[in-house]
């Protein structure tokens, strides 16, 4: 069938003639003031009916120049400190963002892991660089900031109290001082962002992990009330540039991330989704921040990750590129084997190194991820601790498979058999959830035969708590009722305690080494320390405590190597004497020479 042509009328076709006319006098003006910029400065001569005819395109021409530009678009004092500034460097659209925050006192108010701790101090130095004030003071600031948890519901159940809290301070203000600001930062603010600022108008501020440096920016511009959003993930932010600023200056030990994100997707855990895709630091800018803490007389560093031990640094032009990931026996990934740089053992290795007089630990590894090579150089360096983090979180293989833990239980039992023979002197501590998604009663059982089993000197236990965006949420139902969950957590502590009660009351008699880190919390008569195990040991202060070698003797400062004699324990604690000062060194030196010889045997 043939299309009707189309047939206008004498108004339609005028209209139409008209628009086809202003379109090519638009076009051509604007071809001859093209031209006519281009001519501009180059010198002609012309003849009187050129200039007739130019005479209507330099009007049009001047009107536009002299005309609003983008900086009528902006107030004077954005643009005034950038007016002496070479031309290439003015960007009139970005304000000076020391102009709104000089001076100005932020209160941190931290929840949550180590990984938290040492985000907080990356954020204090980054904000101090820009003129900011700390105060401990939660009354005295003038901008909150609220390092958040999204691991578990009760951990953001908590930060809403908060809120709530911190809401009537913000409305208390004074109308003399300047409006209160409140930050909500780190896992719960990309997490949640959308209801924060929905559901509560207290919040000024959403941050995510990777957008710390923006926070300077951000706080900016809440000074015309606006509230601002950034909760970017980042594939390669690791603020390795940044030294973070301790929070306690004079404590003995200091946090070091090494990598941040995750790439396991547990299908119960929302770190992927809250931290992103694994990505580490490179090896140099860790060494300078160890090496920076050893010369401020800090004694014990641990490394930090989400998941600590898959650490790989491939920026080195040394580092081999037929480095395949090597896995425990029996354990497997989601992902392909990643291939080159230096590894976990390579770090552990160089850190150590740096001074054999501090102690180095490392925090949350994967079991997968414990290779022999790991595993010998934590036995071979005395200064790296004897004290691993093995997190199960369950041992029934059937939920292992569909929380996708990568192992089943015979494996995992192999693999703490295994570290047993080359380091039997370990500690290890572990996760555990209960109530996992369709757990039976059949399952939980087997949790508590393995935990009876291992026996774990440290666990941290909970009840399953399902979040948004993990793979659980989407393919499984949360079933186990809360009132069960309960009963199995108690179970769970109850067999714990039991354990480590045994476990401690073993050492009464043993000689241990104590990093001395202050007072107890309970009374200045007793100092605190850690063991090698990283249990807490309490004994009394104000001995006078001689030296090894005899050569004198003083009363236990913070930060001293003391050796003593345990006599007694709990299930959280060892008491004991001292017995004398000592270095890290010397108190291993003649042990390791055993184990040397006994190993050449």
């Amino acid at each position: 069938m043939n299309a009707k042509p189309l047939v206008l009328n004498s108004v339609q076709l005028a209209f139409r003639n008209k628009l086809h006319k202003e379109v090519h006098n638009y076009r051509l003006a604007l071809r001859n003031f093209s031209c006519t910029r281009i001519r501009r400065n180059t010198p002609q001569t012309s003849t009187e009916s050129d200039t007739a005819e130019e005479k209507p395109l330099l009007k049009f021409r001047n009107k536009l120049l002299n005309g609003p530009n983008l900086k009528h678009f902006f107030k004077d004092e954005h643009l005034r400190d950038q007016e002496n500034l070479p031309e290439d460097e003015v960007i009139p659209y970005l304000q000076d963002i020391n102009r709104y925050t000089p001076n100005r006192k932020v209160y941190f108010d931290v929840y949550g892991c180590q990984m938290n701790v040492n985000d907080t101090e990356i954020i204090w130095a980054i904000l101090k660089e820009n003129k900011f004030e700390r105060t401990p003071n939660l009354v005295d600031a003038d901008v909150i900031l609220i390092i958040t948890c999204a691991i578990r519901d009760s951990a953001e159940e908590k930060i809403w109290g908060r809120l709530n809290y911190l809401k009537g301070i913000k409305k208390s203000r004074l109308k003399d001082r300047p409006s209160l600001k409140i930050g909500l930062l780190g896992c719960m603010a990309e997490r949640l962002k959308e209801k924060v600022l929905e559901k509560d108008g207290t919040v000024d501020v959403v941050a995510g992990p990777d957008s710390y440096r923006d926070l300077p920016r951000l706080l900016a511009l809440t000074e015309n009330n606006q509230r601002s959003v950034n909760v970017l993930l980042s594939l390669d932010e690791t603020y390795a540039d940044i030294t973070p600023v301790r929070l306690n200056e004079d404590s003995v030990s200091a946090f070091v991330s090494i990598m941040r994100g995750c790439d396991n997707m547990c299908t119960y855990c929302i770190v992927p989704f809250t931290r992103g895709r694994e990505r580490s630091r490179l090896v140099s800018s860790i060494l300078r921040e160890v090496e920076h803490l050893s010369e401020q007389g800090v004694k014990e560093v641990t490394l930090l990750g989400q998941n600590v031990n898959s650490y790989r640094d491939v920026s080195e032009s040394d580092s081999r590129m037929d480095n395949v990931t090597s896995l425990a026996k029996g354990f497997k990934t989601v992902y392909k084997a990643k291939k080159g740089g230096l590894r976990f053992a390579d770090l552990l290795q160089r850190v150590s190194g740096v001074n054999p007089e501090m102690r180095v630990r490392f925090t949350s590894p994967h079991p997968k991820d414990f290779p022999d090579e790991v595993i010998q150089m934590i036995q071979s360096h005395p200064n790296i601790c004897k004290n691993l983090h093995m997190p199960a979180q369950s041992g029934n293989s059937a939920v292992l498979e569909r929380m996708r833990r990568g192992y089943t239980r015979e494996a995992y039992l192999e693999l703490v058999k295994h570290i047993r023979r080359y380091i039997p002197q370990v500690a290890l501590s572990s996760d555990f959830i209960c109530g996992f998604c369709g757990e039976t009663d059949e399952e939980f059982e087997d949790t508590i035969t393995l935990m009876e089993e291992v026996q774990y000197n440290t666990a941290f236990l909970f009840p399953y708590s399902m979040r948004e965006k993990t793979t659980a949420h989407r393919r499984f139902q949360d079933d186990v009722p809360p009132h069960v969950k309960q009963q199995r957590l108690e179970r769970m502590i109850q067999v714990f305690r039991q354990t480590a009660l045994r476990l401690n009351t073993a050492q009464i008699g043993k000689t241990h080494l104590v990093l001395i880190e202050g007072y107890s919390r309970r009374s200045k008569n007793f100092l605190q320390g850690r063991n090698d195990q990283n249990i807490k040991v309490i004994l009394p202060s104000s001995e006078i405590v001689p030296f090894k070698d005899g050569s004198g003797a003083r009363e236990v400062n913070v930060g001293d190597y003391v050796a003593v004699h345990v006599n007694d324990a709990n299930s959280q604690i060892l008491k004991a004497i001292p017995l004398y000062l000592t270095s890290l060194q010397d108190f291993y030196a003649e042990g390791y020479l055993r184990s040397a010889v006994k190993m050449q045997l």
